[in-house]
């Protein structure tokens, strides 16, 4: 089976991680290593996840000044993670420094709009309305850039395929499952299902809570995993 589920692992709770990452490195594409896990147990967190599993999404979003971008990827790229971000709003020269540092283990991927910004976020941040038009924009910079992936939520899938084609990677956070398994606090707002954000060309889904927090979690990937091929 083609593995296409890259699991968060957000949790402030090192056990806790370890052992999904045990039971489930098996059906898993990567785990994705993001600000709450990195922040709480910094390096020696991660030597214990990669240990067990070494397809690791280092997802830091970088979003700097090209030069410290640069530097903080020199940091990154040793750690080997087979995904990292950048926030493409960083602007063009931020982006085509994180190129040169990419290589053939890490692969950039540009951060779009965040799944938790809204028509009425974009409009009072980015002064554009049309969301999928704005991720659009983006995407063709990444593009331009020589950026080898995207981050975008499921909703903006097919119009970024029909402006940049099919050979960049697409990760696509903002999977949802039933809407009875939500939380009412959700923050993503921009969300799909698992097989529909396939079947529109998404490379990767990122899920966390919806397995994470399952009764059952080994279950619950076995059961999208069926959903995505």
């Amino acid at each position: 089976m083609n593995k296409k589920i890259i699991v968060a692992l957000d949790t402030a709770n090192l056990g806790k991680a370890i052992k999904l990452v045990q039971i489930l490195k098996k059906e898993v594409y990567a785990f994705k290593i993001g600000h709450e896990f990195f922040y709480n147990f910094g390096l020696e967190g991660y030597k214990k996840i990669y240990k067990i599993c070494p397809r690791i999404f280092l997802d830091l979003k970088l979003h700097d000044i090209p030069n410290t971008v640069e530097k903080g990827l020199r940091a990154i790229i040793k750690l080997k993670p087979i995904f990292t971000t950048i926030h493409l709003s960083g602007g063009d020269q931020m982006q085509k420094i994180s190129k040169i540092k990419s290589n053939k283990k890490t692969k950039i991927l540009g951060v779009t709009i965040l799944t938790s910004l809204d028509k009425k976020q974009t409009s009072k941040y980015y002064k554009e309305k049309n969301v999928k038009m704005l991720v659009k924009r983006f995407s063709i910079y990444a593009k331009e850039n020589n950026i080898n992936g995207l981050v975008c939520s499921p909703l903006e899938i097919e119009s970024i395929r029909k402006a940049i084609g099919k050979k960049m990677i697409l990760v696509v956070p903002g999977i949802r499952l039933q809407k009875k398994l939500l939380n009412k606090k959700d923050d993503q707002k921009r969300t799909l299902g698992p097989k529909e954000a396939i079947k529109l060309g998404a490379d990767f889904l990122v899920i966390g809570r919806p397995i994470t927090e399952s009764k059952n979690p080994l279950l619950a990937i076995k059961n999208i995993n069926l959903l995505t091929q």
